[in-house]
């Protein structure tokens, strides 16, 4: 069984060939790649600009046994306070680009799905108008079926394209992996997960399937869902977000205010008062202050109400 200790010479070597060495950073501070501000540490942190160089990035890593984090926005993301081992594939303006053909968008995974709903809106294409406020790239949208406002991604999604990694070897690395196109109806999209996730497909680009509309009323509705979320949520705090999944008949945010949670802390982590499915970054959190928090969140809502609260904010690294 390959065990990974450290990214050799020979491998970053590979890796700077594939991506081009200003493209690779060792020792980067995740907390500079969340929204959460959180997080130690990734050994190498790899920011491919093109499909072929994230596939060569992907396939050297799985050849070498070095495991990988792929990271959009970080908008969904608690890392770790000891970071993460192995390479982080970062997908974001590097790899971000939009382009426009009758009523079907196309991005690239690291493009943010606030720009691909301007880049509609422009077109004159209607269907992200709830989603463009949602702080995800592209890849993690899919990834997690993100939504908002009872409309998710996987309503306007027609197909996606994936990295699939390949078979493990007999000493515990993988081979070269492959890339496949998926339509929608493929991908078992729900709430918050889909066959993306669950495999651990690495999204490469998506196609959204829109609807013509007049440009004036596609903003006007983009301005009134950003308006909504101004007023209702802490957006001028760090956070990943709503921090729960919502429990079935109920709203997580509602049993945490009703608990008496409001303005609760551990560390410089705190219950949003103006949201309280929120955790917020109030002063230098750590990941630990964060951990700490969802548990005396969860255990209480326990207590008060016997409803299990599950986390929709995705745990990675070392804690």
């Amino acid at each position: 069984m390959h065990e990974y200790d450290r990214i050799t010479d020979e491998v970053l070597c590979v890796l700077g060939e594939a991506v081009g060495e200003d493209n690779v950073v060792l020792f980067e501070p995740m907390s500079a790649h969340t929204t959460f501000k959180i997080g130690g540490p990734a050994d190498v942190l790899l920011t491919p600009a093109s499909r072929e160089a994230v596939v060569r990035a992907l396939d050297t890593c799985a050849l070498a046994g070095v495991p990988v984090t792929v990271v959009g926005n970080g908008s969904d993301l608690l890392v770790g306070d000891r970071g993460i081992r192995g390479a982080v594939v970062l997908l974001r303006e590097n790899y971000a680009s939009i382009s426009v053909e009758g009523t079907r968008v196309r991005a690239e995974a690291g493009a943010l799905l606030r720009d691909v709903a301007l880049a509609a809106a422009d077109a004159e294409l209607s269907g992200l108008e709830p989603l463009w406020g949602i702080p995800a790239t592209v890849g993690g949208a899919c990834h997690m079926n993100a939504g908002a406002y009872d409309a998710c991604t996987a309503d306007v999604l027609e197909s996606v394209e994936v990295y699939e990694p390949g078979p493990q070897l007999a000493d515990g690395t993988h081979g070269r992996g492959m890339v496949r196109t998926y339509p929608v109806a493929d991908l078992a999209m729900g709430y918050r997960k889909s066959r993306i996730h669950d495999e651990g497909l690495v999204v490469l680009s998506a196609t959204f399937a829109l609807a013509p509309g007049n440009e004036r009323m596609i903003r006007a509705d983009m301005d009134g869902y950003q308006k909504r979320r101004e007023e209702k949520q802490p957006l001028e705090m760090p956070s990943a977000g709503s921090t729960f999944k919502r429990p079935v008949g109920h709203f997580a945010g509602k049993l945490i205010m009703d608990a008496g949670l409001a303005g609760a802390r551990v560390g410089g982590a705190e219950v949003s008062s103006k949201h309280c499915g929120f955790v917020v970054n109030a002063d230098h959190a750590t990941a630990s202050d964060v951990c700490g928090l969802i548990e005396y969140i969860q255990e209480e809502v326990k207590r008060q109400f016997n409803v299990e609260l599950e986390p929709e904010v995705k745990r990675v690294g070392e804690f």
